[in-house]
């Protein structure tokens, strides 16, 4: 049977896991900071919705690729709040699924989508929409990621990265409307 680590997200939160166990995978979750002893006999680690950073130890002696799938159209903010940034730095939106690297989403490209916005208002549609094109992007490949036969593919030099640090603190939260909010923003910031 094949092992999989699953980082962040539950049950209640995508609809992944189900779908992996559905194809005969032990899918085992943390949303806790996870240590090599928790990963032992891992095929494969996916790590979607973890807000802890795995450390370069972890990574090296894991013993089986680490996928992270980011909300973000990378090299284009890599980091937090990708969503948020990419409309304050007119960047591209989309999603990617990428391995994991030392560096924070540097990691090689396996999957990735371009995605353009229509009719969502607010952050919180979009992030919605992002998270739902990115299950539905690791479902199409899934035969190719539990069979590990992916193209990888390197990341340009150029892009962005943010950190949580760096959201403005006179961000009004998720379900303000998006082109009101950012030209408030950078009305308030100067740019």
């Amino acid at each position: 049977m094949y092992k999989i680590t699953f980082l962040g997200y539950n049950k209640n939160k995508t609809r992944l896991i189900d779908e992996l166990e559905q194809r005969n995978c032990l899918v085992q979750t943390f949303e806790r900071k996870v240590d090599l002893s928790d990963i032992r006999d891992s095929d494969l680690i996916i790590s979607f919705g973890y807000g802890h950073i795995l450390k370069s130890n972890f990574i090296e002696n894991c013993g089986c690729p680490i996928i992270n799938l980011h909300i973000a159209y990378l090299p284009y903010n890599k980091g937090a709040h990708p969503n948020f940034w990419s409309f304050y730095d007119d960047t591209p939106s989309g999603v990617s699924l990428h391995l994991v690297d030392e560096g924070i989403d540097t990691g090689p490209i396996l999957y990735q989508k371009q995605v353009k916005f229509d009719h969502e208002k607010t952050f919180a549609d979009t992030y919605k929409r992002l998270k739902k094109e990115i299950e539905d992007l690791f479902m199409e490949n899934i035969k190719f990621i539990l069979k590990k036969e992916w193209i990888e593919r390197m990341q340009a030099e150029k892009g962005t990265i943010h950190y949580i640090k760096d959201l403005p603190k006179e961000f009004r939260g998720w379900d303000t409307l998006i082109d009101s909010e950012i030209k408030r923003l950078k009305k308030i910031r100067g740019n």
